[in-house]
């Protein structure tokens, strides 16, 4: 079917009563996520990874994607309101948001950030459309070598381009690597790395070690950095409209920093991150205000937050055209729907075009949604904010332990919840990136099988890592790409995205 009549048949899958609820509830825990310091949409999507796994793939998949996308947006309130990023996408948000917030105009700030948001969203869910029918057709030319290259070049893309020195990157994620190589091997069957314990037969839980990574950790962080949190100022419903002039310069920003988020989307890396920042640099150098970014500029709250949501959509097309995650959210989906037995790559769109049209249909809606809910519940988000830590971190410590033992139903399980989260409060604290380390988790396995399966279909010659003129080509983009990432990462923020 064409995009078209493809859009007209996932409209009739996201407008059932199950998929629209998943969206909704989506959209809203995206929102509260992003909005509460201490779980990120990292931790927000692996405690609920458990509880889609009882739900149909497109219902699942539609419920973390509302995740993603609602983060997006609610990392960016508390940005403005008390300059503390909700997520890592929104800390180059707080440069112009918590300016606004001290001149009084954060209510016009948050509903730019809507609209923002929803044209980002909705721009980039048109490219998914039109886009991955090409990126699915290129993709069959792809065999063991191919993907071998494209799997190994984007993780080491990834490494480099997540922030930080080099080694910032590498290490966590060849640390991932490893833990990926524990349990029971593929192909032989044969168990490594067990040491007697049978419940790591099946290697290390995703869902735990996300959890630990992210939410134990960032908790920890939390706990550590309370003293220099900021109370957030009340928002009136009334004073959430801007300015006629407010609108005008908004607008061109929101318009660059679609086109920005769109393409870091299809990018190795922290997509969300590097587009922030990639959008406030092309502010910084077009802008008809720019002397006036880091002051209190709309346009510094405009293309950063639109090219964040643009690229958090934009990360789909790699994920379902090629089966291939970019950053450690889509990696995530990616472990969901092989749970369920589905494998993205070239044929979804003709396997389960039920999940893919589903899927980018939800998204329009989505989207809407999240106008919806959040400018007339400005004051809700400011009222969670005042929630005292001791109230809710307790809170986020349940939800933690429930979701790590609903995967197996194994203590081992919640008993690596601290660990793995003193390991990432650490490694946090010494300048690592954390997401490298979920990425080379989720990805060892993959890396390995089409390792394994091009050297037994070439008897072991080497040479045909680069016998063909795709892989060649793909070599070469990583090469390319890793020579100019240091332009394109984000220095002065964090890029756990």
């Amino acid at each position: 079917m064409d995009a078209f009549d493809g859009l007209l048949h996932g409209f009739a899958i996201a407008l059932t009563a199950q998929n629209l609820v998943a969206a909704f509830l989506g959209a809203l825990a995206g929102t509260l996520v992003g909005v509460l310091p201490g779980l990120g949409p990292l931790g927000g999507i692996a405690l609920i990874l458990p509880i889609t796994y009882s739900f149909d793939p497109t219902t699942g998949l539609i419920a973390m994607a509302g995740i993603f996308y609602g983060a997006m947006y609610g990392g960016s309130t508390t940005a403005i309101l008390i300059n503390v990023p909700g997520e890592a996408a929104s800390a180059i948000t707080c440069l112009d948001g918590y300016q606004l917030t001290r001149r009084g105009r954060a209510g016009a700030a948050l509903t730019i950030v809507a609209a923002g948001s929803f044209v980002g969203g909705t721009v980039a869910v048109l490219g998914i459309m039109w886009l991955s029918p090409a990126v699915s057709r290129a993709a069959l030319l792809f065999g063991p070598p191919e993907y071998f290259a494209m799997l190994l070049g984007g993780l080491l893309i990834f490494s480099r381009v997540s922030g930080g020195t080099l080694a910032a990157g590498l290490f966590p994620m060849a640390v991932g690597l490893l833990l990926a190589t524990v349990g029971q091997e593929a192909v032989t069957g044969e168990q490594r790395f067990i040491f007697g314990i049978n419940e790591l037969s099946p290697g290390f839980t995703l869902v735990a070690v996300v959890i630990g990574l992210f939410a134990v950790a960032e908790m920890m962080h939390l706990v550590a950095t309370r003293e220099q949190q900021v109370a957030p100022v009340s928002v009136r419903l009334a004073d959430m409209m801007p300015t006629r002039e407010e609108w005008r310069r908004s607008v061109a920003p929101m318009l660059r920093g679609t086109l920005v988020g769109f393409v870091m989307g299809a990018l190795p890396g922290p997509p969300s991150a590097m587009s922030s920042f990639a959008s406030y640099r092309l502010e910084q150098a077009v802008a008809r205000h720019r002397r006036e970014l880091g002051t209190g500029a709309i346009e510094g709250v405009a293309g950063p937050e639109t090219a964040n949501n643009a690229a958090a959509t934009a990360t789909l097309i790699p994920l379902l055209a090629m089966g291939i995650p970019f950053g450690a959210i889509t990696a995530l989906m990616l472990s969901s729907l092989m749970i369920h037995g589905i494998t993205p790559g070239p044929l979804l769109m003709r396997n389960y075009p039920d999940l893919f049209w589903g899927l980018v249909a939800s998204m329009y809606i989505g989207n809407v949604m999240l106008v919806i809910l959040n400018v007339p519940l400005v004051g809700v988000w400011v009222s969670l904010l005042r929630v005292p830590q001791y109230i809710f971190l307790p809170m986020i410590v349940l939800l933690t332990v429930i979701g790590a033992y609903s995967v197996n139903n194994s203590m081992l399980d919640v008993w690596l919840l601290p660990l793995i989260g003193c390991v990432g409060y650490v490694l946090n604290k010494l300048g690592f990136r954390l997401a490298p380390m979920v990425i080379g988790l989720v990805l060892g396995p993959l890396v390995e099988k089409h390792l394994r399966e091009a050297l037994i279909l070439s008897g072991g010659d080497l040479g045909t890592f680069w016998s063909s003129p795709v892989a060649v080509a793909t070599w070469a983009v990583v090469a390319v790409v890793l020579c100019l990432g240091f332009l394109l990462r984000p220095r002065e923020v964090a890029a756990d995205d």
